[in-house]
């Protein structure tokens, strides 16, 4: 037996900083749902989606069947149970939490951290209101469930058993009701069985030649059906400790499994993307309820054994008939080998669908390193807006990569934040640390975030949007700091606040805040960062580069470029060159004045500036609130100095990291050359 604080986290690593850009209400599922469950009292359907997004559908209205959204997970949700007749959910997600929820109103009561790598499969003892959860760091935990719906913020340990011997990744799990027998599948390829009152192994069964992928018990534990990526099922007797049966009805993987009360039948799915109801006395005896346009995942049936919901790795779950008949009656195939191919399925158009909605599947970064283009699983493109955090055009069915062409300037912007698709919607990380995401320079003025044509200050992407994330984000001064008279809450501390002098981000953003290449250590929504406990939890969470930025305000540091000057007739080897240092987003025309005035206007006869100097970009070169406003003197400055790169006269409006990335080219330093225009 072991004891877990439910919030206790482990040795803390690199902290990294997420966002997610969707819709405030996002009603349909973006990808795949990897598991369902149906309350048959009042007729919801639960299901959980590899958009991280657990979802609640009134089967009796299934005109509009969206009832609501059980947000807080931030990876797959691979597998739920509905325990406590109903009232309560379990769920199990990749971002190796396992969570516990309040069915009815939809809200997160606890987080379980005790897994160290996905969470993949969760079995349920009804009779003992037991759950078990296994996944892909091989160990299995067992907890009471009227415990876990007992925890609170101060009474938030839980003491957990623990089942050891597996030897590799789990994928699938199973629990009779009364809690007497637990099996284990995994990529071993064996079935592992554990009497989960003692925690003692009972045996191991060995017979797939692939990972087994799901199980189902009988009440009282004597027998057990798998499935397996082999593309077989088996039926075990436990008592007699072997395969009784083998039943090869699908001609590729099967993933998940139905079984009557009565073991009776089973009803399976896959890859092949066939239903196909087996009579376990008679594995000749099979029907095809129905085929789907892609692999099944998992699948519930209603109490009545009339209709099943069918989850697959698209976002619509299809709701398809049973009848009578197919109880009674099964096609008959002497030759197993090509069966599914010869048989006709009973149902051509489900009864009934809930429609999800597609998934981003392809991604285009702009050269500008702040638009996004996408096409989703419906070859629809839109453009998003990172800075912003939102959708900023649906462009509809266009040629992808002609409009990457199209939007794509000539610009270098250092890479500040990162994409990941795998939730069907952009997952923006940003940059592991300061010197990653705090490296995009911009133009304020080129970049559309001002109109004021007498200045231009560069703006910091990663520092304005992490100011917009946590602009709601209060954080209380020391006591001994000076008290604010105006404050409306009399002598209370005085406060400092987040955001930026640009824009705000939608409130319904969430942030995320994980070890980087690690476990999520905590999720909120944009708005919500003004509680007080999530203060409490901010203040734990965000790294202090970030702090540093968001609440003290302290701009982030320039990033310089070293280059070397040489005039463009200088063709001896060993000519000399002046080396100098700039901001690296300095355009071009402000190294052409630099020539003008302190090389070719000082009448040096060597030109020379002497090694190391900084290239001034209009006001004072560290002035954190730079602009290039100061160019009374330069504005023609092209029609008296050209500067080349590799032979090529650059544009006057170029940057020096432009410049080095499209024409230069090369890890050595930058070399420029220089020549008065006649």
């Amino acid at each position: 037996m072991a004891t877990h604080k439910i919030s206790g986290q482990s040795a803390r690593k690199k902290v990294q900083v997420s966002m997610v850009i969707r819709d405030e209400k996002e009603k349909k599922h973006r990808a795949g749902i990897n598991s369902l469950q149906y309350d048959a009292v009042l007729h919801k359907l639960y299901s959980a989606g590899r958009d991280s997004i657990i979802r609640i559908w009134n089967c009796k209205n299934l005109k509009d069947p969206y009832i609501d959204s059980m947000e807080h997970h931030t990876d797959w949700v691979n597998d739920i149970v509905l325990c406590c007749g109903g009232k309560n959910l379990i769920s199990a997600s990749s971002d190796t939490t396992v969570k516990v929820w309040n069915a009815h109103k939809g809200f997160c009561m606890s987080t379980l951290r005790t897994h160290k790598d996905y969470v993949k499969a969760l079995a349920y003892a009804k009779d003992r209101e037991q759950v078990a959860s296994a996944g892909l760091d091989k160990a299995i935990f067992l907890w009471d469930v009227n415990t876990l719906t007992a925890l609170t913020a101060s009474n938030n340990t839980v003491t957990t058993s623990s089942l050891t011997g597996n030897k590799d990744s789990i994928y699938s799990l199973a629990m009779n009701p009364p809690g007497t027998i637990i099996i284990s599948g995994s990529t071993e390829k064996v079935l592992r069985i554990w009497d989960p009152r003692t925690c003692s192994k009972l045996m191991k069964l060995k017979g797939h030649q692939d990972n087994i992928k799901a199980l189902v018990l009988n009440k009282d534990g004597s027998q057990c059906l798998s499935a397996s990526s082999d593309g077989t099922i088996k039926l075990w007797s436990l008592g007699q400790q072997q395969c009784v049966q083998t039943y090869r009805v699908h001609t590729e993987g099967v993933w998940t499994l139905l079984a009557t009360d009565t073991f009776s039948h089973v009803i399976s799915g896959g890859r092949d993307k066939r239903v196909i109801m087996t009579e376990l006395r008679n594995p000749e005896k099979f029907t095809v309820i129905c085929e789907e346009k892609a692999p099944i995942l998992k699948m519930v049936m209603t109490p009545d054994q009339s209709n099943i919901w069918v989850a697959t790795s698209d976002s619509t779950i299809n709701n398809w008939n049973i009848s009578q008949k197919d109880w009674q009656s099964g096609d008959y195939i002497v030759d197993t080998v090509s069966l599914t191919g010869l048989l006709t399925p009973r149902n051509v158009e489900p009864a009934q669908r809930i429609l999800g909605g597609p998934a981003i599947r392809h991604y285009y970064i702009l050269n500008d390193r702040r638009y996004i283009l996408t096409k989703d699983t419906e070859e629809n493109v839109a453009l998003y807006d990172v800075l912003k955090s939102c959708k900023v055009d649906d462009l509809g069915h266009i040629d992808f990569d002609l409009e990457v062409k199209k939007r794509n300037k000539m610009v270098y912007v250092p890479n500040w934040f990162n994409v990941d698709l795998k939730t069907g919607m952009l997952t923006i990380h940003l940059g592991q640390d300061e010197n990653d995401c705090l490296s995009a320079w911009v133009s304020a003025k080129e970049t559309g975030l001002i109109e004021d044509d007498s200045t231009d200050p560069k703006v910091n992407y990663g520092n304005l949007l992490l100011q917009a994330l946590l602009e709601h984000w209060w954080k209380p001064l020391h006591v001994d700091d000076e008290i604010d008279s105006n404050s409306n809450e009399g002598n209370s501390p005085r406060h400092t606040r987040g955001g930026n002098p640009y824009f705000s981000v939608p409130g319904h953003t969430p942030v995320i805040f994980s070890e980087v290449g690690g476990r999520t250590l905590y999720r909120l929504l944009v708005r919500d960062a003004a509680g007080e406990t999530e203060g409490v939890l901010l203040n734990e969470t965000v790294p202090s580069w970030v702090r540093d930025i968001v609440v003290d305000k302290n701009l982030p540091k320039f990033i310089k470029i070293s280059f070397y000057l040489q005039h463009s007739n200088s063709g001896a080897k060993n000519s000399k060159k002046d080396r100098l240092v700039a901001n690296d987003f300095i355009q071009v025309r402000k190294v052409a004045e630099h020539v003008y005035d302190k090389v070719l206007g000082a009448g040096s006869d060597s030109g020379s500036v002497g090694g190391g100097n900084t290239v001034s970009s209009g006001s004072a070169a560290g002035d954190r609130t730079n602009t290039d406003s100061n160019i009374d003197n330069s504005s023609l400055i092209e029609e008296k100095v050209e500067l080349l790169c590799n032979d090529q006269v650059l544009d006057p409006l170029m940057d020096l990291r432009t410049v080095r990335h499209f024409i230069w080219k090369s890890s050595a330093d930058l070399t420029l050359h220089y020549r008065p225009v006649k």
